[in-house]
C-alpha cells in the first residue's frame, strides 16, 4: 500500500512538472513568434534605408540560457512572477546591482527550477513512506525557493559594507572638486568617470544617477536610488545635501568636513564595538582551550600527591 501511495506521489509531481514544461515550451514559441516578426518588421523598415545590394544581416541563434532568459522575462509581469519575484526581492536585486531584465528574469529562472528539481531529487534518493514524501516535498521546496534569495542577501550585505567603507572616499573626493570651484554635476563625473576603480559600489550607483540626470530627471529623482538602495542614513544625508547644493547652493565643504569628521567618527565607535564583542568572544575560546592546559600544570603535582596518600592509605600493612 505504502508503495501504491509513494508511486502515485510521485507521478502527480512529474504530472505537476511536465505541465510546467508544456506552459514553457508555449511561451516560448510564443515569445520566439513575436521576435520573429518584430525582426521582420525591423528587416523591411531597414531596407528601405539601405541599398538593394547590401544583404541582410544574419540572425544569430539563442542559446538555451537566452532562450530560458526570454521566458521567465514574459512571467515577471504576470501575477505568478510578482509573486516567485516580490518587491522584497525586486529591492535586494537592486542592492545587488542586477535589478534589470535579465537580473530578474534571471532570479525567477532559477527560483521555479529549483523549488520543481529539489523535490524531485528528494523523492528520487530518499523517499519510501508517505510523512517521508510529504516532509521531503515541503523541505525541498522550501530550500529550492529561499535559496536564490539567501545567496543575494549575502552578496547585498557585502556591497552594503563595501558602500559604508567606500563613503568616506566618497565625502573627500567631493570636498576636494568643490574647493577648486567645480559643480555638482561637474563632481559628479569626475568621480564616475575618473574614481570608478576605487569607488567600485558608490561609483557605479552614481553613474546610473547620472544617466537618470541626464534623461531629464531632477537632481533630487536621479539621486533617490542612491540614497535608498542601501538602507544608509549616510548615504541619504549626502544625497541630500547634494540635491540641496543643487537647488540652493551655497558654500559646501564647510558641511561636507564636518559631515566626514562625524562618520570617522562613527567608523571608530563601531570598531570599538567590534573590539568589545571579539574580547568576550574571545575570553570564552581562551576559557574552554587554555583553562584545561593551565590546571594540569598548576594542579597536576597536587592531584598526583594526593592519588598518592590515598593509594597507600588503602595498601594493607
Amino acid at each position: 500500500m505504502d508503495k501504491i501511495q509513494h508511486m502515485l506521489i510521485v507521478l502527480a509531481v512529474l504530472l505537476f512538472a511536465a505541465a510546467l514544461l508544456l506552459i514553457g515550451v508555449a511561451l516560448l514559441a510564443r515569445a520566439q513568434r513575436l521576435q520573429r516578426n518584430l525582426e521582420t518588421v525591423d528587416e523591411k523598415i531597414a531596407s528601405h534605408d539601405r541599398p538593394a545590394a547590401v544583404p541582410s544581416a544574419i540572425a544569430i541563434p539563442l542559446g538555451w540560457r537566452e532562450r530560458l532568459i526570454a521566458l521567465s522575462a514574459n512571467w515577471l509581469d504576470t501575477p505568478v512572477g510578482r509573486a516567485l519575484v516580490a518587491e522584497d526581492d525586486r529591492h535586494l536585486l537592486d542592492q545587488c546591482g542586477v535589478n534589470d531584465m535579465r537580473g530578474k528574469a534571471l532570479f525567477l529562472a532559477v527560483r521555479v527550477v529549483l523549488a520543481i528539481s529539489l523535490p524531485l531529487l528528494g523523492l528520487l534518493f530518499f523517499g519510501n513512506g508517505f510523512l517521508s514524501i510529504l516532509l521531503i516535498l515541503f523541505v525541498g521546496f522550501a530550500l529550492g525557493y529561499m535559496l536564490p534569495k539567501w545567496v543575494m542577501q549575502s552578496s547585498a550585505r557585502k556591497r552594503q559594507r563595501q558602500a559604508a567603507e567606500e563613503l568616506p572616499l566618497l565625502i573627500d573626493l567631493l570636498r576636494l572638486l568643490q574647493g577648486v570651484g567645480l559643480s555638482v554635476d561637474q563632481s559628479l563625473h569626475v568621480i564616475e568617470n575618473e574614481f570608478r576603480s576605487v569607488l567600485k559600489v558608490l561609483g557605479e550607483e552614481l553613474a546610473i544617477a547620472g544617466r537618470q540626470y541626464s534623461t531629464g530627471r531632477s537632481r533630487e529623482q536621479s539621486m533617490r536610488r542612491f540614497s535608498t538602495v542601501f538602507d544608509n542614513e549616510d548615504l541619504h544625508a549626502v544625497s541630500r545635501l547634494l540635491v540641496q547644493v543643487e537647488h540652493h547652493g551655497g558654500a559646501v565643504q564647510e558641511p561636507l568636513k564636518q559631515f566626514s569628521e562625524r562618520v570617522r567618527e562613527q567608523r571608530k565607535l563601531d570598531m570599538r564595538e567590534k573590539i568589545g564583542k571579539l574580547t568576550v568572544k574571545m575570553t570564552g575560546v581562551m576559557v574552554l582551550t587554555l583553562l584545561p592546559g593551565l590546571l594540569v600544570i598548576t594542579g597536576g603535582v597536587g592531584f598526583l600527591a594526593v592519588i598518592r596518600a590515598l593509594s597507600k592509605m588503602g595498601v594493607p600493612g
